[in-house]
């Protein structure tokens, strides 16, 4: 996913490029999604390791009124997921914002660094780097879906300073653990160390396409044809492998300590915006390990959550609903 250099650019961003729309395969009934907003592709060395992220507009640009909106992705998702989003809010606002969607690190254009796991702390590590590198000493407007959405609640609490708003899509959080589970979570641990943790390739970027829509039915053809393109790539086998790294399939070692995460979530100053799919369904992800009224009770720790539910939608908001969810978010931007 790397893009050629273009000549003139700063020397902490090592290469540009634009999404573009991707022809579809010969035999496919559809063509792929074309953007409206076209975004450079940034690629910027923080924490030892090359972070990948889509920019559309100039941080320059950005004021207090309209600060930079940066949207961060979920577990095996990727930054250019977004897109349908952003091209749904410039045909509410036109293109004048500044929009900021960074793959996290193992996922699409980001490095990992050959990792075993990953770490919650990595994750906050990451952001807080990548807002000092395009945006400094700027308040952000702050955005993230479901594993994106737990990241970005708790850099809200110990960043609480960078943070104008605060959006939460779907991110319900863990069950939570207990100290006794550590020992045999840590030997389940050790003994997929020494087991490749291997991701399914596939033949074309059709064949990504139906994956996508096996996943979520609600993607439309040309969506998930346009996304195949960047939630994949072509090796040297000829097959398209998903830009993931299998170290994320493992379990991670440590234990979820939900009191540690509300610890930070009190400390949140800034608005926050709580959205969901009405046909969200939280015991398919955790059966009775989390009901939904121990998240309910969580979030009761954050004073003030507005709260919306888009319609005909699942988990996936930004593909299901994109239009619906650009209204929801301009809605709660825009306020005083």
């Amino acid at each position: 996913m790397k893009s050629p250099r273009v000549a003139g650019a700063p020397a902490p961003i090592a290469a540009f490029s634009y999404i573009a729309g991707m022809d579809a395969p010969a035999s496919a009934p559809v063509s792929a999604y074309v953007p409206q907003r076209l975004a450079r592709s940034l690629h910027l060395p923080l924490r030892g390791l090359s972070c990948h992220a889509w920019l559309w507009g100039d941080p320059a640009q950005a004021d207090a009124r309209t600060p930079p909106l940066v949207l961060m992705h979920g577990w095996m998702d990727v930054g250019a997921s977004f897109q349908f989003v952003v091209d749904a809010l410039a045909r509410l606002e036109g293109e004048r914002r500044c929009v900021i969607a960074a793959d996290w690190r193992g996922f699409g254009g980001s490095t990992s660094g050959g990792a075993d796991c990953f770490w919650f702390p990595d994750y906050l590590g990451d952001l807080d780097a990548l807002l000092d590198a395009l945006v400094p000493g700027q308040r952000v407007d702050l955005a993230g879906h479901s594993m994106g959405g737990n990241v970005v609640m708790s850099y809200a609490g110990v960043r609480p300073g960078r943070i104008r708003r605060l959006v939460n899509l779907e991110g319900f959080g863990m069950p939570s653990t207990t100290p006794d589970q550590a020992p045999d979570r840590l030997a389940r641990w050790l003994d997929e160390l020494k087991t490749p943790q291997p991701l399914r390739s596939y033949a074309s970027l059709g064949e990504v396409a139906e994956r996508l829509r096996k996943n979520n039915p609600r993607l439309s053809p040309d969506k998930a044809l346009w996304l195949a393109g960047h939630w994949s790539e072509e090796r040297e086998d000829g097959r398209r492998h998903i830009l993931g790294d299998p170290a994320h399939k493992r379990v991670n070692p440590m234990l979820y300590r939900a009191e540690e995460v509300l610890a930070s979530w009190r400390r949140i100053e800034a608005p926050v915006l709580w959205i969901e799919g009405d046909e969200t369904d939280v015991a398919r992800f955790w059966g009775d390990r989390y009901p939904r009224a121990e998240f309910e009770g969580r979030l009761a720790h954050v004073p003030g959550v507005e709260r919306v539910v888009l319609k005909a939608c699942g988990h996936m908001l930004h593909h299901d609903q994109p239009e619906a969810l650009a209204e929801a978010l301009l809605a709660f931007l825009r306020k005083e």
